[in-house]
């Protein structure tokens, strides 16, 4: 085990990060692909980790920096240069459907991370995913939430990995009449002030 840490040294600085926000979860609930992207599975990120946060859930994806080997020449950053994340409350869905919305959180992040595998975009702080979509993002697809805003995730710091630089961008999740009103990084910054929570509430009531 002690050989396969030291040839994951991204993957090693996520969790550690993840250790120090949550000491004593040494443990979380994982989702990894079981075939690699690279191999020609469906699922980009390697995996994808659960923290009990208390009040939410706590997800980080692995897959979008360089994990293992330094591959890329830019030396500053590692690989595309962020991981996502995700908070979902506790209790905004149907307890019986608790690990389906969990895994449902798992997919959102693998089709966000898609976006970027397939095209190269780059998603940043202030900016928001507009889907267009009527079907909410929760697993009964119910929720009025319909799409995202990014910011950089305050729970977690931006890490200096041996592979490079990496970003944490987590995803909040907002009802469509609120995404028709953004179209600047102000707006969503805006946005998100009023909010005044960064964690996703499936059945919140929308803010406009």
């Amino acid at each position: 085990m002690a050989d396969e840490e030291e040839l994951a040294p991204g993957w090693d600085a996520i969790t550690e990060e993840f250790d120090r926000v949550y000491p004593g979860q040494t443990n979380p609930l994982h989702y990894a692909a079981i075939v690699p992207y690279m191999l020609g599975g469906d699922d980009p990120l390697n995996g994808i980790s659960i923290y009990d946060g208390g009040d939410f859930w706590h997800f980080v994806s692995y897959g979008l920096t360089e994990l293992y080997d330094k591959e890329s020449e830019d030396k500053e950053w590692s690989g595309y240069g962020f991981e996502l994340t995700f908070k979902l409350k506790k209790g905004c869905y149907d307890p019986a459907n608790e690990e389906k919305e969990l895994k449902s959180v798992a997919g959102i992040l693998q089709q966000v991370a898609k976006i970027t595998f397939s095209s190269g975009d780059i998603f940043q702080n202030n900016e928001y995913i507009y889907t267009g979509q009527t079907a909410g993002i929760d697993y009964e697809q119910k929720s009025p939430l319909t799409g995202f805003i990014c910011i950089n995730d305050p729970t977690v710091n931006t890490l200096e990995t041996p592979n490079g630089r990496v970003e944490f961008i987590e995803l909040i999740g907002m009802t469509d009449a609120e995404l028709k009103t953004l179209g600047s990084n102000d707006s969503v910054a805006e946005i998100y002030k009023r909010l005044g929570s960064d964690v996703t509430d499936y059945y919140r009531k929308s803010i406009v």
